[in-house]
């Protein structure tokens, strides 16, 4: 079995891309800073422009350091590598990435297994985690971590508010746990929230920005922690093959997210209300209420599955991501205006015959 992605159809222009906010692309002005920005040898530690976006981003989620990687993915693996040992046990959401969408890479590059929580909204409670608790024993695992996502994707883009991740964090800390956190989209939950981006974070020992989401740039996260923990996680980085040697050029796109991009994600929450709303009034359509940018919503009233509803919207240019047979997703982002949520509503009810 081949695992290579399908060839796009290049074919078939996509006028509104609502499949997934990876999908952003760099502004014109993105990569200007790009050209403009000055580089050395991110792995011999001597990229000025690296540098400044991993003090920038320490500073921003309130940590001592911070260290540049490709993608968000990767932050989740050299943390885990970097907290955990063999036979480690993680404790997360049952539907969290690391656990969905990672490919199995706890388990083949830490040896570690991962202990599903429920929970509503991709959410699990302090409550729910100390039930989880062992008492320490030569027959158990060692539970080592916990991990929280940050919005939780699963959950329909859900926010963890700062009440609910210190009281996680409290239960963790108190049973000899470390707190990481997937903070793949934890911006679009500080905008939604209204608090500081350090506050969201405050509790948790360990947590990553990804740049490449609504952001916009493309390519890059950033791990922040400890100082210490960040010096040991460069050994993981290595092993995983992920230096960029003359990395400022991405680090560059990165700085520009941050001093433009950041406040903006208001909007993608404003149109992703927009969308939901307007999904909502088409017959056989039911939506979840949106928190920030991720639109979930369910097609079994329309008589067609959520495959089936993504392929005829795609030849008249709107993409829309599957979840499940009858759940899909949509995710508004800096390349979709109100007006073209406007117009993916309407082909949305005309695909349907609504």
């Amino acid at each position: 079995m081949s695992y290579e992605p399908a060839r796009a159809d290049f074919g078939l222009p996509v006028r509104i891309d609502l499949y997934s906010d990876t999908h952003t692309r760099p502004s014109r002005a993105m990569k200007e800073a790009m050209l403009e920005a000055e580089m050395g040898d991110e792995q011999g530690g001597s990229d000025p422009t690296v540098w400044e976006l991993c003090d920038r981003t320490a500073a921003l989620l309130g940590k001592e350091a911070a260290m540049f990687m490709p993608s968000g993915t990767m932050c989740n693996q050299v943390a885990i590598a970097t907290h955990c040992r063999p036979g480690d046990e993680i404790l997360a959401h049952e539907d969290a990435h690391i656990q969905s969408s990672e490919a199995g890479g706890p388990g083949a590059i830490s040896g570690v297994m991962i202990r599903g929580l429920a929970g509503e909204r991709g959410i699990f409670s302090a409550k729910t985690l100390l039930g989880a608790v062992r008492p320490v024993s030569r027959y158990s695992p060692p539970q080592r971590l916990v991990e929280v996502e940050q919005t939780a994707n699963k959950g329909g883009g859900a926010c963890w508010t700062v009440d609910e991740l210190r009281a996680v964090a409290d239960v963790a800390h108190a049973h000899g746990m470390k707190v990481h956190m997937d903070g793949a989209r934890v911006l679009n939950a500080a905008v939604a929230l209204r608090v500081a981006a350090s506050d969201v974070t405050a509790s948790c020992d360990t947590v990553w920005v990804d740049f490449t989401k609504g952001l916009g740039a493309p390519l890059g996260a950033v791990l922040a922690g400890p100082r210490d923990f960040i010096g040991e996680a460069w050994r993981w980085k290595q092993r995983l093959g992920g230096s960029m040697r003359q990395g400022g050029m991405n680090a560059a796109a990165c700085i520009y997210a941050l001093e433009h991009n950041i406040d903006r994600l208001a909007d993608d929450h404003r149109n992703a209300a927009a969308l939901a709303q307007g999904m909502a009034q088409i017959p056989g359509i039911t939506v979840e209420t949106p928190e920030t940018n991720l639109v979930f919503f369910d097609t079994t009233g329309t008589g067609l599955t959520a495959a089936e509803f993504a392929s005829r919207l795609r030849p008249l240019g709107v993409t829309v991501s599957v979840s499940e047979a009858y759940r899909g997703r949509a995710c508004t982002h800096l390349d979709v205006d109100a007006g073209q949520i406007e117009e993916a509503v309407a082909i949305m009810r005309r695909v349907v015959g609504g």
